[in-house]
């Protein structure tokens, strides 16, 4: 039977509706269980720090739990790797941080690529790594602790956070541009590395400032320079490792990503509501105290953040010669 042209097109826009009204209702329901937030760490560092305050804000705007699950590993590859192979459906979500762009490079054999298999939802934060000692170290500046870890060769231990994460490539681009001997002591988070740079069996560390602030505050660990190009407006009078180092410069930033495939509406809502905490006066507060600026923007904002910082930490990747299968 031949339809007429009316009911024809009536029809033809009927079916272009539906799909359109099926995703916006599955963006209006979303989400209805709790959502999973992966952190490829252990807790107590920046990554955790950071994945909390985003999953309370997102709790409490969208109704539904963000659960943050330490699934630390590898570099934080085995978190990663779990959101690749998760349902695309917005229920497991990744905290993406500059680690993530450092071990596209790092390891030779990765399971996935992280800018074809993650979907990026949006940015969260950007901080300064603090050049931090235990007390018992006999420098006060950048200029002393080189002197001294010079006088001292291959007997200063470096803590990090694990082979190839931020602040083991902070630390390793010092040692190739001070002609430094600091012994390369990776932990499974920076959590944990903190606890023995206080403990005394470690010396220094890169540390990012939100997971280490509380500590040079209470006077338990000296803080030497901060590693951007200026100085942070939350430590005025600590100066920067440029000062001493010219030309040095490093820094971490965070934010969120799915699995690919994830509904656009899906990501667009979570985008919104992120940007609305790194908006709200309180959150930025936070985010002040702790040392990080707020990093908002659109999905295809942070994706690009990813490519380029990719792009540009593979040449510090091979330049300090790490590599992990």
């Amino acid at each position: 039977m031949k339809l007429p042209r009316r009911a024809f097109l009536h029809l033809a826009a009927g079916a272009v509706a539906v799909p359109a009204a099926s995703r916006l209702a599955r963006a209006e329901d979303y989400p209805s269980r709790p959502v999973r937030l992966i952190v490829g760490f252990a807790p107590g560092g920046a990554t955790d720090i950071m994945g909390r305050l985003m999953g309370q804000w997102l709790s409490e705007r969208l109704g539904r739990t963000f659960l943050v699950e330490n699934r630390a590993g590898a570099g934080s590859n085995v978190g990663t790797e779990m959101v690749v192979n998760a349902a695309p459906d917005g229920y497991t979500l990744l905290v993406v941080t500059v680690v993530n762009a450092i071990n596209a490079t790092l390891y030779d054999k990765l399971n996935f690529n992280l800018l074809r298999d993650i979907a990026p939802v949006g940015g969260i934060h950007r901080e300064p790594f603090l050049m931090l000692v235990n007390p018992s170290v006999p420098a006060e500046t950048v200029a002393e602790f080189i002197a001294y870890a010079k006088s001292n060769p291959g007997k200063l231990n470096m803590a990090s956070g694990g082979v190839g994460s931020g602040n083991h490539l902070s630390g390793e681009l010092f040692k190739m541009m001070t002609g430094t001997n600091l012994v390369h002591v990776p932990y499974r988070g920076a959590g944990p590395a903190l606890v023995d740079l206080l403990g005394g069996q470690v010396q220094v560390i890169f540390a990012t400032m939100s997971s280490s602030i509380g500590y040079v505050r209470g006077g338990k660990l000296r803080a030497l320079a901060v590693t951007t190009a200026t100085r942070s407006p939350v430590l005025p009078e600590t100066p920067t490792v440029a000062e001493f180092v010219p030309g040095y410069e490093a820094s971490f930033w965070s934010g969120i990503g799915a699995p690919r495939n994830t509904p656009g509406e899906i990501v667009d809502k979570l985008n919104r509501e992120i940007n609305a905490a790194l908006a709200d006066p309180q959150m930025k507060a936070r985010l002040a105290d702790l040392g990080a600026t707020p990093l908002p923007g659109s999905p295809a904002d942070f994706g690009r953040l990813i490519a380029e910082e990719t792009e540009k930490l593979a040449k510090v990747v091979k330049f300090s010669g790490a590599k992990l299968d």
